[in-house]
C-alpha cells in the first residue's frame, strides 16, 4: 500500500445514504485505502442538527454546521453530496468545484438541471465530478456510458429506474392491488416517501433519463426536455387486461434516436411479457442500452437504498483517490459538457411520436356505440387492433371497452381522445397507456 499522505473527504448530509458511506469509509480501512493507493480520512459532515440521534455503529466522527468547514477547509480533497434536492445542494456543489475540490454526487435532480454547466466548471477548475450515484443506485451505468461505450452509436435507452413505482406495479399486478393500497403499502415498507410525487408522477424517472441520455446521445438534454406521465391512473383492472393481452405495465423511461431525431419520454407503457424488462419485479431497476456495436446490453440490479447507493459512490471516490495518487487531475467524463455534441440532433416532441394504444372506456351499453368510436378514431387516421367489451353493468346500462390500436400519432391519438370524451356515448375514457414494441 501506499504510503502517501490521507485523501480527506468531507459529507454533505448523513441521512440514510450519507450514513452508508460513512459506515463504509469507517469499517474497512484498509481494504479502501489498498484500491485507493492512499488512506481515505473522512474529515467531517455537514448536517443540521450535530445532537440528532443516528444510527451509526463505527466511531464518532466531526459534524458540522457551517457548509465552509467542508466546502473550503484544506484537509477536504473529495466533497461528496448526499443532501439530495436542488437547493442548496446545487449551490455546495458549486461551491465546492470553485474552491477545487472533486466532487462525488448522488443527486440525479442537480446533474438533470445542472450537470452539463457543472461539468464545464469542473473542467475549468481542473478538478474531477463524478455521479455513478445519481443513476440506478448501484447498477454501474454511467460509468459504462462515459467510457465503455464510447465507440458505439447509440440507438436507444429503455429503462427501469425508479424502484418505488416498480414495487408499486408489481404489487398491482400480482396481488390485484388498486393503487392507492399498494402505495400505501410502499410507504410502510419506506420505499415510498410520505410525499410520494416525485415517484409516482414520473418525476425522479425524468430527472434520471436526462442524465443518461445527455452521455449517451452526447447532447444537452435537461429535465425540462422530458415529458413525464405517472401511474396514478392505473387501475388493477389495466394489469388484468394487459395480462390477457400479452402484456406487463411497467413504468418506462425512453430515448430513442432515429433519423437526427431524438425523443425522450417518461410513463406507463404495455411491454410484452416475453422481453426482459417486463420480468423485472419489485424494487429492481433494469437499463437497456442499444448500441450499433455491442447490439442490446442490460444492466440490472437495486436502484435505491443505503448500501447499493454507497457502492456507487464509494466507487467514484475511490478512483478519484487513484488519479490524485497518480498526479491526474483531469476529469474523466465524457458528456456534452466537455465533448463533441451530437450535430443536427433534434430533440423531438411527444405529438410526433408514432406507437400502438391501449385504450379503456366506459360507455353506454347499447347498439352502435363500438361504430361511433370506429368511425372517429378512423377519421383522425387511428386504425383499430383488437376490442373486447369487459365488465357489463346492466344495471347502470354501461360498459367497458378495451381497445388496442396499430401504430398511430400521438397528435392524433389526443385528438380523437378529446372527441369521444365529448361523446353522449362515452362515459368516461378511463386509460390511454402506449404499447412499446419489442
Amino acid at each position: 500500500m501506499s504510503t502517501q499522505r490521507a485523501i480527506g473527504i468531507g459529507l454533505l448530509g448523513l441521512g440514510v445514504v450519507g450514513s452508508g458511506v460513512a459506515e463504509s469509509l469507517l469499517s474497512k480501512p484498509d481494504a479502501l485505502a489498498l484500491r485507493a493507493g492512499a488512506p481515505l480520512a473522512l474529515r467531517r459532515a455537514l448536517v443540521r442538527d450535530p445532537k440528532k440521534a443516528r444510527a451509526l455503529t463505527t466511531r464518532p466522527f466531526p459534524l458540522v454546521t457551517d457548509p465552509a468547514q467542508v466546502l473550503e477547509s484544506p484537509d477536504v480533497d473529495i466533497v461528496v453530496e448526499v443532501l439530495g434536492g436542488e437547493e442548496p445542494a446545487c449551490g455546495y456543489i458549486e461551491r465546492a468545484l470553485r474552491a477545487g475540490k472533486h466532487v462525488v454526487t448522488a443527486n440525479k435532480e442537480v446533474m438533470a438541471k445542472h450537470g452539463p454547466r457543472l461539468l464545464a466548471l469542473a473542467n475549468e477548475h481542473n478538478v474531477q465530478l463524478r455521479f455513478e450515484a445519481s443513476v440506478g443506485g448501484g447498477i454501474p451505468v454511467i460509468g459504462p456510458l462515459q467510457r465503455d461505450l464510447l465507440g458505439n452509436d447509440i440507438v436507444s435507452i429503455r429503462a427501469i429506474i425508479n424502484g418505488t413505482t416498480n414495487y408499486i406495479l408489481t404489487e398491482m399486478a400480482q396481488k390485484g392491488m388498486d393503487f392507492a393500497v399498494a402505495l400505501g403499502q410502499a410507504q410502510q415498507l419506506g420505499y415510498a416517501e410520505p410525499d410520494p410525487t416525485n415517484d409516482v408522477q414520473g418525476i425522479d424517472a425524468a430527472y434520471k433519463l436526462a442524465v443518461l441520455a445527455t452521455l449517451a446521445f452526447h447532447t444537452r438534454v435537461t429535465a425540462s426536455d422530458v415529458p413525464h406521465e405517472g401511474i396514478t391512473r392505473l387501475r388493477a383492472k389495466d394489469f388484468r387486461y394487459a395480462r390477457e393481452l400479452g402484456y406487463a405495465i411497467k413504468l418506462l423511461a425512453i430515448a430513442t434516436k432515429e433519423q437526427g431525431n431524438l425523443t425522450v419520454r417518461v410513463h406507463p407503457v404495455l411491454l410484452p411479457m416475453e422481453t426482459l424488462l417486463a420480468k423485472v419485479d419489485g424494487a429492481f431497476n433494469a437499463i437497456e442500452i442499444k448500441g450499433d456495436l455491442t447490439g442490446t446490453v442490460t444492466f440490472h440490479g437495486l436502484g435505491a437504498g443505503a448500501r447499493p447507493t454507497a457502492s456507487a459512490i464509494l466507487g467514484d471516490v475511490v478512483n478519484i483517490a487513484r488519479a490524485i495518487c497518480g498526479g491526474e487531475q483531469k476529469p474523466m467524463t465524457a458528456s456534452a459538457a466537455d465533448g463533441p455534441e451530437e450535430q443536427g440532433l433534434r430533440l423531438r416532441s411527444m405529438a410526433e411520436l408514432s406507437t400502438q394504444f391501449y385504450l379503456r372506456l366506459n360507455v353506454v351499453d347499447r347498439p352502435g356505440v363500438l361504430a361511433l368510436i370506429a368511425t372517429v378514431l378512423g377519421e383522425h387516421g387511428i386504425s383499430i387492433a383488437a376490442v373486447v367489451q369487459k365488465d357489463a353493468d346492466p344495471a347502470a346500462g354501461s360498459a367497458e371497452l378495451v381497445i388496442t390500436t396499430h401504430p398511430a400519432q400521438e397528435a392524433r391519438m389526443q385528438k380523437a381522445l378529446a372527441v369521444i370524451g365529448r361523446s353522449s356515448v362515452v362515459r368516461e375514457v378511463n386509460n390511454l397507456i402506449r404499447v412499446e414494441a419489442v
